[in-house]
C-alpha cells in the first residue's frame, strides 16, 4: 500500500471538527473531487455505516462503495473501500487547547502489479497528494468559517 500523509491544525474545538467531518453531507464541500458521497443501508453514521461515493478524476468519475471500520467519538474515523481501487482513509483528531485541532489524514491506497501498476502510479501519485493537500486546505477553511459564524 501507498501511504499519504498530511496533518494540520484548525482554529476550532475538537468537537466542530469530528462533527463536520463525520457528517456525511459535508463530504462533497471538503473532500477533492467528491461530488457524491451518500448512505447505504440503515446507519449513515458510525461503525459499519456505508457510503456510495463519486471521485472526479480529469475526465473520469470513479464510484466506490466505502465502509466505516473505525470509529471513536472525537478521536478517529477509518473508512476503506468495499470495491473498486482498493484505497481506505484514517482521520484523527488531537485536542490543542480548547480552541484548536489537529486533524491527521492517512490516505492509503494499492495499485495492480506490474507495468500496469507503475503507469497508473505516474499519473495517480501526483494526483492523490494534491487532492489531499487541497482537501486539508478546504476543510480546515470551512470549519473555521463555520466555526466563526457560530461565535458571532
Amino acid at each position: 500500500m501507498i501511504h499519504v500523509r498530511h496533518s494540520a491544525i484548525a482554529a476550532v474545538p475538537l468537537h466542530v471538527a469530528f462533527a463536520y467531518i463525520d457528517d456525511y453531507r459535508t463530504v462533497p464541500d471538503w473532500m477533492f473531487g467528491v461530488s457524491e458521497f451518500r448512505p447505504i443501508g440503515e446507519f449513515d453514521q458510525g461503525l459499519e455505516s456505508t457510503f456510495d461515493a463519486a471521485i472526479h478524476i480529469g475526465p473520469s468519475t470513479l464510484r466506490s462503495r466505502l465502509e466505516v471500520t473505525e470509529w471513536v467519538q472525537d478521536r478517529v474515523i477509518t473508512l476503506a473501500s468495499l470495491d473498486g481501487a482498493a484505497n481506505s482513509s484514517t482521520w484523527e483528531f488531537t485536542a490543542h487547547g480548547e480552541d484548536k485541532t489537529e486533524i491527521s489524514v492517512d490516505f492509503a491506497y494499492k495499485l495492480p502489479g506490474g507495468l500496469t501498476g507503475r503507469a497508473l502510479g505516474l499519473i495517480v501519485e501526483p494526483f492523490v497528494e494534491t487532492a489531499v493537500k487541497n482537501t486539508e486546505a478546504t476543510l480546515r477553511h470551512n470549519l473555521e468559517e463555520l466555526y466563526a459564524k457560530r461565535a458571532r
